[in-house]
């Protein structure tokens, strides 16, 4: 009897491990597709996130760099380039001031352009930006003149570069362009592809002009460029103002 008794029992043991076993596997397998199909749905929306980062990044690049250099087409910073190519005659130096200016006075202007956006709320933030844009509109209109001081009466003090880089930097205070990337850097939170596009965009605008000067200038209707420039920037504010795109 005890023998007949001892061998259920190892046979009850025996199935009950083949079980355990079968379960354990099942369960294993379950995790693992759980797991699987939760990476998978975590992967796709890490992907989807990511193109739509870089779709907007594009975007805030690709419309900085086009507002600057239409508005810099007949501004006084390229008048001042077409001054200091004809004074010095020497164009690297030149183009590598004007480069060194613009990112120095363009990254300031970008840091308080998202300064400004970090301290207002946003629907006060939409209405300031898309009226800044409605004024840059106005303002495109308005032909500029350059002022002996900004033309770097101070010669070769500094030298060609030195004197491009302080020039450059104190005609580009308070200029149109400036303006437009502390309202491109509110609209905007990506600074790197505002800066990196207004600072393309000077440089599409001046380095033709250091180069070619006025046989350039003479083939373009400053008006017609500063009325394209006028109507982005017009558009731009309707947008903003009626909240079309991620402002809010």
């Amino acid at each position: 009897g005890n023998k007949g008794s001892n061998i259920c029992c190892i046979e009850a043991r025996s199935c009950i491990v083949v079980l355990s076993g079968w379960l354990s596997r099942g369960l294993a397998t379950v995790s693992r597709t759980a797991v699987r199909r939760h990476c998978g749905q975590r992967a796709a929306g890490d992907n989807a996130g990511l193109s739509w980062t870089r779709k907007y990044r594009l975007e805030a690049f690709l419309v900085s760099t086009g507002i600057v250099a239409l508005g810099e087409m007949g501004d006084k910073t390229q008048l001042l380039a077409l001054l200091l190519a004809a004074r010095f005659r020497k164009p690297v130096p030149i183009i590598l001031g004007i480069l060194v200016a613009t990112l120095a006075n363009h990254a300031a202007a970008g840091w308080l352009g998202g300064w400004i956006a970090a301290q207002m709320g946003p629907q006060l933030l939409r209405w300031v930006i898309g009226g800044s844009f409605l004024a840059m509109a106005v303002w495109m209109m308005i032909p500029d003149r350059l002022d002996d001081e900004e033309a770097g009466g101070g010669g070769q003090r500094f030298g060609i570069f030195g004197t491009t880089v302080v020039a450059f930097f104190l005609a580009e205070m308070g200029d149109k362009t400036q303006i437009a990337t502390v309202a491109l850097a509110a609209r905007y939170p990506d600074l790197l592809a505002v800066v990196a596009g207004t600072t393309l965009g000077m440089m599409i605008a001046n380095v033709p002009a250091v180069f070619l000067g006025d046989r350039i200038g003479s083939k373009l209707s400053m008006t017609l460029v500063h009325g394209v420039a006028a109507a982005i920037f017009a558009v731009l504010g309707v947008l903003t103002l009626l909240n079309v795109g991620r402002l809010l």
